[in-house]
Formats: structure tokens, sequence, C-alpha cells
């Protein structure tokens, strides 16, 4: 270590011979340059000293990433808010401290690492450098570490922590960010993301001890030669493949499917493993989309990884299907976690789900085989579903007709994932869970949302409604027509200045006067405002939120008096305001267009009146 720091010496002296004027930030850089030993990202500091970009450096450095809704998620590069080699030795080296009060058998259980396919070549990042150095980290403390050789799924992370009852789990993806990101993502002993405390403590643990411990840390070769490091990759995939078939319900007829499937894996990490879940099933294999079937961590052919956005992303798989004769088109992000469906239609038009329309379907479905196996009414009263707050009502119209249970939580399926955790404790079963941004999970393998098994899932549902002459587009309007049409429209505005945020949000809590919320959108009366970031609802006789506060980001839910539900909210990883409306219609009432009128007008009210994009110089998305 003392030729080390010898040799940081002398490197120090020549980058800091010029100084930026100011000197809390001098003594970040050359805090920086102390302990980094990636030479990429030494350079990047190095060459912003030299010329002075002091507000580049500042942004870098007088700042540290904080764990959000899915962990930490930033730019990759050097800087101490951004994912790089240095401020992930310093989150594993906080985790493993954590871990080690938390856990006094934590030398036998150990931790699982995985990691997806990103990397930036001018920072000398990838995922699989700042795996191994997670692994390294974790190594140097006498933890066993479960570090898979090559990509996999995310929902291969948690699934293992599971199955291998280690302690926690460490994803490193940035899922369908743009290629810039990477992020660094925890999971639990009971296999969901980490929620509060864990998140604040394993912050402050990291903050206690930034230096790291070791040179050996840096050591990427440890993984190779440590014997306290294991690769679980052939038998968590066996595994998983195994227990998968238990969603499986008519194998007869998907091995006589006359259906063409056509899949995309965004140049991400879903391919191979999509092939081996259609064979599962008995399924052919889905036609990959040659262009974006291997890994490529610049994503060439897409404006953004992120199947969410609709029809404009999936040109190319529309393409191929077209050619193909294919009827389904399935998409999965590049870490194989969220999942887009699209369908030819009986004309010439493909019909690309939603999230909340492709929930209102599986839902369906996961119920409809649960009861064909479950003949008895009584068995209901330990059936659960889930949805985040923001998504759409459509399975509380089920519960209230079939008669099993649903649940809401905040959004991000980290809420998810524990409370099917404290539910499976007393003896209820989650047969379904989802989020409306495309994150679904049937079943209950492992407590996140996973595009693996959620493809075949969708795949054999397609193939049975086909062999009752039906398309999923003529299914959701059958649920439709029995549980009330659940109409919603999702967006958001892109805002990279945190003070306008603050600004816009300020404004509709103060809306009517002091302390005051809107009182109509639209033109139509405002009944109820939940506010979750003050812990504010005005339905409830305390006037106090069920949730608990977030103060970390704004939420705020509108019910008006027509049926309508509409949410502004920020996101917990990208610099968006999102905004979602639903009406939520009873069953029988089936004029769709003035419905749809109704929503539309109100969305838009949201949108102009209450988040003013043009005064606040936000910009539109249209998804």
């Amino acid at each position: 270590m003392g030729d080390d720091n010898e040799v940081n010496g002398d490197l120090n002296a020549n980058s800091m011979s010029q100084s930026t004027g100011d000197p809390q930030l001098d003594k970040a850089v050359r805090q920086w340059l102390k302990w980094d030993k990636n030479c990429c990202t030494r350079a990047q500091v190095e060459s912003l000293v030299a010329a002075g970009q002091v507000n580049d450096l500042r942004s870098r450095l007088s700042s540290r990433m904080t764990f959000g809704t899915a962990g930490l998620r930033a730019p990759m590069g050097a800087g101490f808010n951004r994912i790089n080699d240095l401020t992930i030795i310093q989150s594993t080296q906080g985790l493993c401290s954590y871990l080690s009060r938390c856990f006094a058998n934590l030398s036998s259980r150990g931790v699982v690492v995985g990691f997806d396919t990103r990397g930036q070549e001018s920072s000398g990042c990838s995922s699989q450098r700042l795996a191994k150095l997670t692994a390294a980290v974790i190594l140097n403390r006498d933890i066993p570490v479960h570090l898979f050789s090559t990509f996999v799924p995310t929902p291969f992370v948690p699934y293992a922590v599971k199955k291998l009852g280690a302690a926690a789990g460490v994803m490193i993806t940035a899922s369908h960010n743009p290629k810039e990101d990477n992020g660094y993502k925890v999971y639990w002993c009971n296999g969901a993301q980490i929620s509060s405390p864990h998140d604040k403590e394993i912050l402050r643990s990291i903050e206690e001890q930034l230096e790291p411990w070791c040179a050996s840390c840096w050591d990427l070769e440890l993984v190779e030669r440590c014997s306290m490091r294991t690769d679980p990759l052939t038998l968590i995939n066996s595994s998983y493949m195994d227990e998968l078939a238990s969603l499986c319900f008519h194998r007869d007829l998907n091995s006589c499917c006359p259906l063409k499937f056509v899949h995309s894996s965004f140049h991400g990490v879903g391919h191979d493993f999509i092939q081996q879940a259609f064979q599962t099933f008995g399924f052919a294999p889905p036609i990959p989309v040659p262009e974006q079937k291997d890994p490529d961590p610049n994503f060439p052919t897409v404006r953004c990884p992120n199947p969410e956005e609709g029809e404009s992303v999936l040109e190319l798989s529309l393409l191929l299907a077209e050619k193909e004769n294919a009827r389904i088109v399935l998409a999965t992000d590049p870490d194989a976690d969220r999942l887009a469906v699209a369908e030819k239609s009986d004309g010439c038009r493909w019909k690309v789900f939603t999230g909340n329309e492709l929930a209102a379907l599986l839902g369906w479905w996961m119920f409809f085989n649960w009861k064909e196996n479950h003949p008895d009414p009584a068995d209901s009263q330990r059936v659960y579903m889930l949805a985040t707050t923001v998504s759409s009502k459509i399975l509380q119209a089920f519960a209230l007709i079939e008669g099993f249970h649903f649940e809401e939580t905040l959004p991000g399926f980290k809420y998810i994932g524990n409370r099917i955790h404290e539910l499976a404790k007393t003896g209820n079963t989650v047969i379904f869970s989802f989020e409306e941004s495309i994150g679904f999970l049937c079943g209950g393998m492992a407590p996140d949302k996973d595009g693996i098994s959620t493809a075949v899932v969708v795949a054999e549902m397609a193939s049975y409604l086909h062999n009752r002459s039906l398309s999923l587009t003529k299914q959701l309007d059958n649920i439709y027509q029995t549980y009330g049409y659940h109409l919603s429209k999702t967006s958001y505005v892109i805002c990279k200045d945190p003070p306008t945020i603050q600004k816009i949000f300020s404004r509709i809590r103060n809306f009517d006067g002091e302390g005051s919320y809107p009182k109509t959108c639209g033109g139509v009366q405002i009944v109820h405002v939940r506010d979750i970031t003050t812990g504010y609802d005005s339905s409830k006789a305390d006037l106090r939120s069920v949730f608990p506060v977030s103060r970390s980001s704004h939420m705020i839910t509108f019910t008006l008096q027509n049926g309508i539900v509409a949410t502004l909210r920020t996101s917990g990883t990208e610099p968006k305001i999102k905004y979602y409306s639903e009406f939520c219609a009873a069953p029988g009432k089936r004029d769709v267009s003035s419905l749809e009128e109704e929503l539309k007008k109100v969305t838009d009210a949201l949108l102009d009146d209450f988040l003013e994009p043009e005064k606040n110089n936000l910009t539109r998305c249209f998804v």
C-alpha cells in the first residue's frame, strides 16, 4: 500500500499544479486523485482541471449518489456522483460493513453479484468490471461471493439470493436507462430490493469509510483465484427454468401452437434466456430481431433502449413480424426485467399494449388458471394481487367480483417485493403483481419484476386464446366488459432542473392560497387529494395518508368526482415528472368514446394547468 501511496502522491503533485480557485473543490479533486486507480477516470479529472472546467468538476465531485427507487443509478464517468470503479468500491465497502452488523452468519451466507452488458470505453467502466470490483471488496472481508461468470437477467439475482440463502444481492445494471448510465441495485436476504431503513443505513455506512480499504479492493483477478468465490450460473439457470414450469398450464397446446412470436432483447441480456423459457413451455423458439439480438452497450438501433416508449422503439421488431407473418411481438429491456408486447390486429394495425392493459390480461389469466386448480371459493381468501398506487385499478375491480384480495403499494417494485415477503410469512399467496411501467411478476419465483417469465406466460395466454378464436385485444375488451372499462393515460415531461421541480410542486400545494390544493381539474371537481410527500390525505378522518411519508420525491394524487384518478410524481431514476390518469368505469358502462374524451380533457388539464410545460421549460413526451 505504501508504494501505491507514493505513486499517487507524485501524480497528485503534477495534477494539482493548477488550482480551480475553489479551496473546497481543490480538496475534492485531491481526494479523488488520491483514491482513484482507474487511469481513464483519473485522466478525466486531470483533463478538467487543466482545462479549468470548474462547473463540470463541481458537478462531479461536490455531491454523492443516493439510493433512489432502483438503488444507485447515474452516468458512468469520473466523480463521486457517478458510477465508476471508486464509487462502486465505496458503495460495496458500506454494504459489507452494514451486512456484517445485520448478519452474524454472513461468512456462511455470502452475497450474490450479477451484471448486465453495459459499458463505456471512455471511463474504462463495464458492468462486468464493476461486478468484479464489487466481488473483490466483499472477498477482502472473507465473505463468500456468488459471482455470475457471465451476464444474466436482473431477476436471476433476487432468485439466486433466495435459492442460495444469501444475505444480499447486488446487480450492476441501469436497466432501460440511456447508454451513458449504469447502476448498483441491492437486494436484501428476502429477495426484495432494499427499502428503508436499509437504504439509509447503507448510505451512512458508505460515508463512514470512503477511502478504499486496501490495494486488493482493485484486484480484478482476485475473483479468479479466491476459493470463496463461486459461480452460481449453471445451478441458478437450471433451477429457474425448472421452477418456471410451474407457470405453464397448457403445455399440450403450446407444442402445436400455430402462432409465431418475434422477440427483441434490445441489445441486452434477454435472447438466450427467452429461448430457454420458450423451450421450457414446449414452444418453438421465438424469432429474434437479428440487429438487436446480441449485446451491445451502445444500443445502436434505438434512440433509447426502453421498450416502454412503444411503437417508436419497436420498429425493427414490427418490421420483422410483418415479414415473418408473426402475430405477437415481445420485447424485453436490456436487463430483461420489463416486457413490452404488441399484437397484429384483425386489420393491418399493430396494437402496442400499455403496462396497465397487459396487467389486465395477465391478472385475468393468472386467476383464471389458479381458479381451475382451486375450485373451492374459500381458497380465494388467501390469494392476493398487488399493484403500485400509480398503476391501473383493474385488479381491484377483479378482486371485488372474484373474492380475492388486492393491495396497493407505493411506486417501485421494492415495495411490492417486500409486501410479497410479508404476506408469504402469514400463509398467503401472491399470484400476480405489477407496476404500470411494464413491470410484471407472475407467481412468486422471486419478489421482483421479471420480463423472462412474463414473456413466456404471455405467449401461452396468446396460444390458449388463439385456440378459442380470440386475440389478446379481443380478450382485453371482454375483460373490460365484465369488470368495467379502465382507460388510462400515462406520460411524462423532462425537467433537469431540481429547483424548477420544487417550484412546480410548491405551487400545486398552494394552488388556491397557502396550504390549499387545486379544487378542480379540467372543469371537474376534485373530491380527494393525497400527498405522499407531506403525508396528507383529505379522504381520511385524521387527514393522514396510510402510506409512509416519502420526502425524497414528490407524489400527489387527485380523485375526481367523475371517477377519474390522476397522479403527478417525480421519477426515482430519471429527470422526469410523470403523470398518470385513469377512468375507472363501472361494469356495464360501455360508451368508450365519451369515457376517452372525458379522460383526455382531465389529463390535458393535469399537464397544462398544473405543470405548465411552456412556462417552466419542460420537454413534453408522448408515450
